[in-house]
């Protein structure tokens, strides 16, 4: 039997497909990222099946869509049900980490932002067991393991394996905030550093960015850098060990808040970043949830310095975060350089496929907005994704379309696992796949919006050279042409001369929507 591939999974959090220089950014440097792009196959067409984090990365995990898995929006713990492509790795015979963050559970203790459903008038109210049409137990003890309650326990462990994975080392929340072992971590070994977080704590700077925050933790003691040293031991410890293993290394950077430490936060100046296009186009037709952003700003300046939502930012604003951005990058970039020639020197890269990717966007000032959204624009749902395995392609781009729920469907392929039956990913070309012939991204979020209503749920298609949004709620459709307006700043829904290609893609979402339904619990007798 032929020597079992390992893999390690670089991922990131809200970085965008343009925010790499092996992508074509005009300022950022990221060499190391390039060298794993100059050594595999780089996608150009990478799409989420959901541009937000609990959302996406349970399709990671689980090789399906929001639909299928139930972790639909944020807020939803991803049910133990469900089967990972971690488990069957595992199952096969691998060693399996995760070191960093894993988000598939809710990782703060603040309520949930529904809208109350009081009973009408008249009416009998269900008891609290009966009030919600399928029974579910995602409140108990084994979904508390990411929350900030539970490490506040300084002996507590999470129980593994985790999701599948025998060793996890949790790095929750993002910046200089992070917690899980990450925080135990800074607590017991630096704790001057640990009483320097916090959002009072920060060096004076003038920068207006909203969550622009110049924190005060050094280098050595930030997320981005425990992640790395944790992942270098955890290499070394491979040393003549011949089982075959899957590594995943999560950053919880780049997302906000932007709080690149040391010499990161300077890095890049703002007036060396690109200013969007739609400050600067006169004749833009701004859909409503833009134009309601800025009036909410407007009344309220300091919007947005706690919402993780998109807000409306002015173009200096936008310049400022995606400075911090390129700053946080560049540290990304560094670990995974230091943890690439730390895998090169205890002998474990001759076999070992590195696969590089995110797991969402963010707007960074295009059509005037920062964070993320109910809006499906491509800064949010293209994501970077390289794949280098040392024994196939190398310098290549690839123009083929898939997804974050094709990864862990590519990985198996790849190892020779059988996936389980109901698992929805496609086997990637870099496996011996044929891919996809279009994209398809669900989104929901629990906060009534004005522009978007209750619950707002959005579902998107990218097929061929246009991308199609339906929007459940008072939001007008979408339909961009990608190529002749990469942009997206024309919205086609309503134009005669696109509505033979409205209509095809209608259908093609439809199609899509009847695949992504369940066939699994499977029957158990013919009837």
């Amino acid at each position: 039997m032929t020597e079992r591939p390992s893999y390690i999974l670089f991922i990131t959090d809200q970085q965008r497909y343009d925010h790499l220089g092996c992508n074509g950014h005009p300022v950022l440097k990221t060499p190391n990222i390039d060298a794993i792009a100059d050594e595999g196959v780089t996608y150009d067409r990478f799409y989420v099946a959901s541009p937000v984090c609990m959302p996406n990365r349970a399709s990671l995990m689980t090789c399906r869509m929001p639909s299928s898995h139930g972790v639909r929006s944020l807020g939803i713990p991803l049910s133990h049900d469900n089967v990972t492509f971690v488990e069957l790795m595992r199952a096969a015979g691998y060693d399996t980490a995760l070191i960093g963050k894993s988000h598939l559970q809710n990782v703060t203790d603040w309520p949930h932002k529904l809208d109350p459903q009081e009973p009408r008038d008249g009416f009998a109210a269900p008891p609290d067991d009966l009030a919600v049409a399928i029974r579910s137990d995602l409140d108990n003890g084994t979904y508390q393991y990411e929350r900030e309650a539970f490490f506040e326990d300084e002996t507590a462990e999470v129980p593994l394996p985790f999701y599948g994975f025998d060793k996890y080392v949790a790095v929750t929340r993002h910046g200089f905030n992070t917690g899980g072992d990450h925080a135990r971590h800074v607590r017991t070994t630096a704790p001057d550093a640990f009483a320097q977080r916090g959002r009072t704590n920060q060096f004076a700077h003038d920068y207006t960015c909203p969550q622009a925050i110049r924190t005060k933790v050094p280098e050595e003691q930030y997320s981005t850098s425990y992640i790395a040293d944790r992942t270098c031991e955890f290499l070394e410890s491979r040393r003549g060990n011949p089982t075959p293993f899957l590594l995943m290394v999560s950053f919880p950077d780049p997302h906000h808040p932007f709080t690149p430490p040391g010499k990161y936060w300077d890095m890049y100046k703002p007036e060396d970043m690109e200013i969007p296009s739609a400050y600067t186009a006169d004749d833009w037709d701004a859909p409503d949830y833009v134009t309601i952003a800025e009036k909410n700003r407007a009344a309220d300046p300091s919007l947005g310095q706690m919402s993780g939502y998109s807000v409306a930012v002015s173009a200096r604003e936008a310049q400022e975060a995606r400075a911090l951005t390129c700053g946080m990058i560049a540290m990304v970039d560094d670990a995974v350089g230091r943890i690439r020639a730390t895998a090169q020197e205890y002998g474990v890269t001759g076999n070992t496929v590195q696969i590089y990717t995110s797991d969402h966007g963010d707007h960074l000032g295009e059509h005037r907005l920062l964070f993320k959204g109910a809006e499906q624009y491509d800064s949010l749902t293209h994501v970077p994704f390289i794949w280098a395995d040392p024994k196939g392609e190398s310098g290549k781009r690839s123009s083929d379309l898939a997804q974050t729920h094709d990864i862990g469907t590519t990985i198996l392929e790849h190892a020779g696992i059988e996936g389980s039956i109901g698992m929805q990913g496609e086997v990637m070309a870099v496996a011996g796949g044929a891919g996809r012939d279009a994209a398809h991204i669900q989104y929901e979020t629990q906060r009534t919006q004005e522009a978007f209503g209750v619950r707002p749920r959005v579902h998107s298609i990218v097929h061929g050279r246009y991308r199609l949004s339906i929007y459940l709620g008072p939001c007008r459709n979408e339909l961009f042409d990608l190529e002749n307006d990469p942009g997206e700043m024309t919205n086609l829904w309503d134009s005669a001369e696109h509505a033979t290609v409205r209509a095809m893609l209608v259908e093609t979402l439809a199609e899509m929507e009847i695949a992504a339904v369940d066939r699994v619990p499977l029957p158990t007798a013919e009837a």
